[in-house]
């Protein structure tokens, strides 16, 4: 919700036009003496702006925003996203919005306020392996403290396995509805229910944003607008003092080709920087509705880094979410094609009903990680590309041979999102696969044998 940074001037230039917004009514509980606020699009969701306070005309408090033409979203708050306005009992509600016309007026009533729930309010959602690492883990590159969530898998407590690890970006909005902003992705039940399945998953570690300091943090790189900045030093946090800790604190596997980086909008932005700054540590990158417009430094840092060939990338956006939105998404794939990243590496998909929002994040979360984490069976350690498997034809038509010295106890076939569209337990020596049903385009074999798993890339050409 307040990751909007798309505001006002991504819509048409035609007929700006004022528009004025109206509370008529309080919840009898609001403090006295409150200031209220409006935070939208049409400020970049910043919740203390002091120029969008409402004010009090003839007993109505109101506030007329600037000219612009198209939509708006937007909430009210008393200064702070943990004082944003909620229903009558202190639970989330939606964003408001309103479409800019002449003499446009938008009556108002504010239900109530998150922060201060009655009848005990929503209760967290947040899943049982999920935990609070620290509500004040200090960041030296910043000097500032942040919280810190962490979710372990639900065999971390009785075996000795070791696990990859995804870092994900505001970590208000990952785990847990009642500390999220617009509603929470679901990171831990989407994960719960792959290991339900059998499937290998990962511990995900989530940085709360710092409030007024996001954009900041979240941009190496200064915008004349919204500010920005801070995101080398925010990109060694992660990388310099957090990742350390939990790799001596947690049984992870701290390798490049185990650990992964993720984030929506300017939580894009910075795990494409942290990547490109550090291409020996991350392999996996999940890039979720890039506020690519930000800056074109980016670009050019892209352009300039010496990126893994390693890299695995997950691009999704909505259509229509902002003009520019597509387009510079395309441009750093394109970029990262010229730094001799695949096909079986990068995937990009454009969603037509995709919208800035953590609903939609949160819907397309389980396929970004089954592309960045390919689904092994518990029980199982993944390995690198095994040359010493055989496959033919490649690329494959009507069938595939399979060929190992290894003898199998299953093997599977994955395709480019992560989804498994065939699978054998206990097959012969040299199994056939008839592949005619599969649709064109590139795949994974997964060799399962002796507790570990060898992969072999092939395409499918009917």
């Amino acid at each position: 919700m307040r990751k909007f940074l798309l505001i006002t001037f991504l819509f048409p230039f035609c007929l700006k036009a004022q528009f004025t917004i109206k509370v008529n009514s309080l919840p009898s509980n609001t403090p006295v003496g409150s200031t209220i606020f409006a935070a939208g699009t049409f400020n970049n969701w910043k919740a203390n702006d002091s120029a969008f306070i409402l004010k009090e005309i003839a007993g109505v408090r109101q506030i007329t925003i600037p000219a612009a033409s198209g939509s708006a979203q937007f909430k009210f708050t008393r200064g702070s996203w943990q004082t944003v306005e909620g229903s009558a009992s202190g639970a989330y509600i939606p964003n408001r919005n309103f479409t800019y016309s002449s003499n446009g007026v938008l009556n108002c009533d504010i239900a109530g306020w998150e922060d201060l729930k009655q009848g005990g309010g929503p209760s967290s959602t947040a899943n049982k392996n999920v935990r609070i690492l620290s509500d004040t883990f200090y960041m030296p590159q910043l000097n500032r403290k942040r919280k810190i969530w962490i979710y372990l898998p639900e065999d971390y407590q009785t075996t000795s396995k070791t696990y990859p690890v995804l870092y994900m970006h505001d970590g208000q909005n990952i785990f847990d509805n009642l500390t999220a902003f617009a509603g929470e992705w679901g990171v831990d039940e989407a994960l719960s229910n792959r290991e339900k399945l059998g499937q290998s998953t990962a511990i995900v570690v989530a940085i709360d944003n710092g409030g007024s300091t996001r954009i900041d943090e979240y941009s190496p790189y200064k915008n004349a607008q919204y500010g920005g900045g801070e995101g080398e030093e925010y990109a060694d946090f992660i990388t310099l003092t957090l990742k350390p800790f939990i790799d001596s604190a947690y049984r992870t596997k701290p390798e490049f080709v185990y650990t992964g980086i993720a984030g929506s909008s300017m939580g894009a932005v910075i795990s494409m920087y942290t990547v490109a700054k550090y291409p020996n540590v991350y392999s996996k990158l999940g890039i979720f509705s890039p506020a690519f417009w930000f800056s074109d430094s980016l670009f050019t840092f892209v352009k300039n880094s010496q990126l893994n060939k390693g890299l695995k990338v997950y691009n999704v956006s909505g259509a229509t979410e902002s003009k520019n939105m597509v387009p510079d998404m395309k441009r750093m794939d394109s970029l990262l094609i010229a730094k001799g990243l695949d096909s079986s590496s990068r995937f990009l998909t454009v969603k037509a009903d995709g919208a800035h929002s953590e609903w939609f994040w949160k819907r397309e979360f389980p396929a970004a990680f089954n592309f960045l984490y390919p689904p092994l069976l518990n029980g199982y350690d993944e390995l690198v590309e095994s040359p010493s498997i055989r496959i033919f034809p490649n690329p494959a038509i009507h069938y595939l041979q399979i060929k190992t010295p290894v003898e199998i106890d299953s093997f599977m076939l994955i395709n480019s999102v992560g989804n498994i569209v065939y699978k054998r337990d206990k097959p012969e020596r040299e199994p056939k696969v008839d592949v005619s049903g599969l649709a064109n385009g590139n795949y994974v074999l997964a060799v399962f044998s002796d507790k570990k798993v060898f992969y072999k890339k092939f395409s499918v050409q009917n």
